[in-house]
């Protein structure tokens, strides 16, 4: 099988298309015929080495979030057959044509929905709802996203207005993103280095981090919560939080998934209803073939993307 592979850190050139064996599915895996094959801001920080917990042992195959037909099962896996068509994190080995996927972070993908639709909107689709969920807008209360003409914040930017958010801010790198957003219903389009932001916000649900945190923990109203769900770290600035009354809650899928088993699948058959019903658009920037990875990592290093980014074994 091709699997994209790169043996030091550092930007798209370092990723290469290798000829190897087929992974073994262990406990807990399923081995999957890899469709389609989500590109996110994480697997780009992991293979430039400066994620957050540091880059992935060398040599490496990105990972992240693929679609796909299942053609074997590890020890003890039960619930998934052969033939099933399914969307999972994979964390680690997804740029391949076969790739490993824990069974537990796997879910079937609807019978008439293609690869690409499953993969652009099910993962993605499911950490915005969980930021949401955990944020918990009520009332009036206002929400601002960055990272917005993302994979994920585009979705949240819909969702929250689905859900009744009165005010949605959308904070991107760009003002040539706005129109995109304004058409899935924000209410406000910022650009980061605007000197305001306009009026401080209830909600942040935060996709970037890094340099940007500090802004975004500020455009918080007093005792207002953010919610950190990237891969960028970032330093809090403490007094910030003591004199707003602020608070900061962390968000992985990982730990979302385990803990909130029943919301998690609630959440999963919530984002395929709405898809369905037309109320929810799964935007996909590009598709590409696996051989032009490295193409897909500039398009999101260069924070280009409206959507999601696909690569095609």
């Amino acid at each position: 099988m091709r699997r994209v592979r790169f043996h030091t850190y550092g930007g798209p050139e370092v990723l290469r298309v290798e000829e190897t064996g087929a992974p073994v599915p262990g406990p807990g895996d399923l081995l999957v015929r890899t469709e389609a094959i989500g590109v996110t801001l994480p697997c780009v920080r992991r293979v430039r080495g400066d994620g957050s917990g540091g880059g992935d042992p060398l040599p490496a195959t990105p990972g992240g979030e693929i679609a796909g037909t299942v053609v074997a099962l590890g020890p003890d896996v039960t619930g998934f057959a052969p033939g099933d068509r399914v969307t999972s994190l994979t964390l680690t080995g997804s740029y391949a044509e076969l790739a490993l996927a824990p069974a537990f972070l796997a879910s079937r993908i609807p019978d008439g929905a293609g690869a690409v639709e499953a993969v652009a909107l099910v993962r993605s689709g499911q950490v915005a709802l969980a930021a949401l969920s955990t944020a918990a807008p009520r009332g009036t209360e206002s929400v601002l996203i960055t990272g917005a003409a993302s994979a994920t914040g585009h979705l949240a930017v819909q969702l929250a207005k689905l859900q009744g958010v009165p005010r949605v801010v959308a904070a991107v790198g760009s003002a040539a993103k706005a129109e995109f957003l304004y058409r899935l219903g924000a209410d406000e389009v910022v650009v980061y280095d605007q000197e305001s932001w306009g009026e401080p916000v209830d909600v942040v649900l935060d996709g970037v981090g890094g340099d940007l945190l500090p802004r975004a923990l500020a455009a918080l109203a007093p005792g207002g919560r953010l919610i950190f769900f990237n891969s960028g770290g970032g330093t809090v600035p403490a007094h910030e939080l003591l004199a707003g009354a602020k608070t900061i809650t962390g968000l992985t899928m990982r730990h979302f998934s385990t803990v909130h088993r029943e919301r998690h699948e609630q959440h999963r058959a919530r984002l395929w209803e709405l898809s369905r019903a037309g109320r929810l658009r799964a935007a996909v920037h590009a598709e590409l073939p696996l051989a032009e990875a490295a193409k897909a990592h500039e398009i999101i290093e260069a924070r280009a993307n409206l959507g999601k980014v696909v690569l095609r074994p």
